[in-house]
């Protein structure tokens, strides 16, 4: 391969969410989707090549069963996580000060803040970490009208799959996004971070503006440079807490893919941060031997 061919492909690798994975003894491609779970479902018709790669695969793959999620004993086990252990509440983890400054917060996303009575009892048993994955939502939701969570990007490819007739697979349990998500940071970290939202409202809403705008224009370099930027304060992800969150999944995945594709064509549909860079899914499926080729 020559230099110029050779940067010709990794600018071609950046320029789209949908790529082909072909070779090292694969009978039949497979593909792999980059997703927002907080994109619109209409939003797939912008894809070039997607429903041809998705009618040349037999099942779905996602980070999760979506179908998973329904059950009930799932459904409680999300919410359980989600709560703080028994006699403690975010009124008594924060200071009277911090609440204070929540509250505001809470005021120009809800409207409401946690002196209405109602408003605490939803909201005070919550961990800081799920409090503040509901005020990121909240600050998404209010740029951007009409997004239904009942009908997400991320589980469009799965939805399309059963009504096919197809298999529908996930990479990770329950059990294991929980750890994840809800029990791998310390209260303290936790509270950390939930006031680094608070407290940096407008720079939050930046940071998730420029990656809406990266992901939408299929930019998985445009994505990376967002996820990777660094303010050099303690609100910055430390290398353990990506290690965790990002690469460590993508390590894991990059292992269990070779078989489930081997088995079936598969079209694979995760987070788009997953992909991109030298510890993405899409280098470690190359170090594997794997053609990957952007689908135009």
């Amino acid at each position: 391969m020559t230099f110029a061919f050779a940067v010709m492909t990794v600018a071609g690798m950046q320029a789209q969410l949908l790529y082909k994975i072909s070779g090292n003894g694969l009978t039949k491609p497979s593909y792999i989707i980059g997703t927002y779970h907080l994109a619109p479902v209409s939003f797939a018709d912008s894809i070039p090549g997607l429903k041809e790669a998705m009618a040349a695969t037999e099942q779905v793959y996602g980070e999760l069963d979506m179908t998973d999620l329904t059950s009930a004993e799932n459904l409680q086990k999300m919410q359980t996580a989600m709560m703080l252990p028994e006699g403690t509440t975010l009124s008594k983890l924060l200071t009277a000060e911090e609440m204070a400054r929540l509250n505001v917060v809470l005021k120009e996303l809800m409207g409401v803040d946690m002196t209405n009575q109602m408003v605490a009892q939803q909201l005070d048993g919550l961990s800081p970490q799920a409090l503040q994955t509901q005020l990121s939502l909240l600050i998404y939701m209010k740029k951007h009208d009409g997004f239904n969570p009942q009908a997400t990007f991320d589980g469009y490819f799965q939805q399309v799959a059963q009504q096919q007739g197809k298999g529908v697979g996930g990479l990770e349990t329950v059990d294991f996004q929980v750890g994840v998500l809800f029990h791998g940071q310390s209260l303290e970290r936790q509270k950390e971070l939930l006031m680094c939202l608070v407290d940096n409202k407008e720079h939050t809403e930046l940071m998730a503006e420029q990656l809406v705008e990266a992901f939408f224009k299929q930019d998985l370099v445009g994505v990376k440079a967002v996820m990777d930027e660094k303010e050099q304060t303690k609100c910055d992800s430390t290398p353990e807490e990506e290690d965790a969150l990002i690469y460590n999944r993508n390590a894991n995945w990059a292992k269990l893919m070779p078989q489930i594709m081997a088995d079936k064509a598969t079209f694979f549909a995760v987070g788009a941060g997953h992909l991109p860079g030298e510890k993405g899914v899409l280098q470690l499926l190359k170090n594997a031997g794997y053609m990957i080729e952007g689908v135009k």
